[in-house]
């Protein structure tokens, strides 16, 4: 691993750039935020295959779902909370009931979006793609991750939804086997507990476990970036080992990975659990590790809840 910082929004528009000679039927598709999501490159590149539609997400969206039943691969970028709240009955009604191979890129997910405001904080996108029938939902942990994803998407039949963050974060896997949709990535071996996380969080959540190690606690680290299909044998496994599951999020923790994996569990391995992520409320503007670090998803929360979790009340 390695503690160079890259930003996931670069990373995905180098790989659109990277992509499109061996994908020419992909075509990218945003809501005029090229410059701040990282298409403008592509636009320019490749002019026929790029369409900003201005400040109409639900349009791009139904655009993109023609555009894939001629044939096109379709990658719609804008926003996390645009596509998620603005574009939703698109997402459900078109995209998704008609199985349509369209990418959904949604950037400045999380908090990332530092600030816009409450309004644009993207914390709820991940409990509502997760509940559209048909849709695949990936949370990738870096630049390299994001990429994969991408790739892997673009090879799928299905749609695909793909949660970008603004900030520049720790590559981690630059030298680790590709990701696979639908599996999970065990980044350490314990017996203690299991953490389970997911997107930007996996850099605090790999700090924290080398923190429990010097505590005499082992962590089983999981790193879950496919919400939906979820690897549930992989959590069941480690939940029957461990006996004990923390989950961490840049998410509210209504719907999120918590939620997931809590439905995994709650039918065939049920555990003590806690969850790390967003509380029941609107968040704010601010720098986005203060951000973060007011929500509560850090290193030295991780530590405490796991902690927490291993020695309750």
């Amino acid at each position: 691993m390695t503690a160079v910082n890259v930003a996931m929004r670069d990373a995905f528009g180098e790989a659109l750039l990277a992509l499109a000679p061996d994908v020419p039927e992909m075509v990218v598709l945003d809501a005029d935020v090229s410059t701040s999501a990282r298409t403008a490159a592509f636009g320019q590149r490749h002019v026929s295959r790029f369409f900003n539609v201005g400040v109409a997400e639900a349009n791009m969206l139904d655009i993109a779902a023609g555009m894939a039943t001629c044939g096109l691969r379709p990658i719609v970028s804008t926003f996390a909370v645009f596509l998620s709240l603005k574009g939703a009955d698109q997402v459900r009604n078109i995209i998704c009931y008609n199985k349509l191979p369209v990418i959904l890129a949604g950037n400045y997910g999380g908090l990332s979006d530092s600030y816009d405001g409450a309004s644009h904080q993207s914390i709820l996108d991940i409990a509502i793609m997760r509940a559209m029938p048909n849709l695949t939902v990936v949370v990738p942990a870096d630049g390299v991750e994001l990429r994969q994803a991408l790739e892997a998407a673009l090879r799928r039949d299905g749609p695909t939804y793909i949660r970008i963050c603004r900030n520049p974060t720790p590559v981690l896997f630059a030298d680790a086997p590709p990701l696979e949709i639908g599996k999970v990535r065990k980044l350490k071996s314990g017996s203690d507990l299991t953490i389970a996380v997911c997107g930007v969080p996996t850099s605090m959540a790999i700090e924290a476990a080398d923190r429990l190690v010097q505590r005499g606690v082992s962590a089983d680290l999981l790193e879950v970036a496919t919400i939906k299909p979820i690897d549930a044998e992989t959590l069941v496994i480690s939940a029957r080992k461990t006996g004990k599951v923390l989950t961490v999020e840049e998410h509210t923790i209504h719907g999120g990975l918590g939620s997931a994996v809590a439905e995994v569990l709650s039918q065939r391995a049920p555990t003590r659990m806690s969850m790390i992520g967003i509380e029941d409320r609107f968040t704010e503007s601010g720098a986005y590790d203060a951000l973060l670090h007011k929500y509560g998803i850090s290193v030295d929360r991780i530590e405490s809840e796991a902690l927490r979790l291993l020695n309750p009340e």
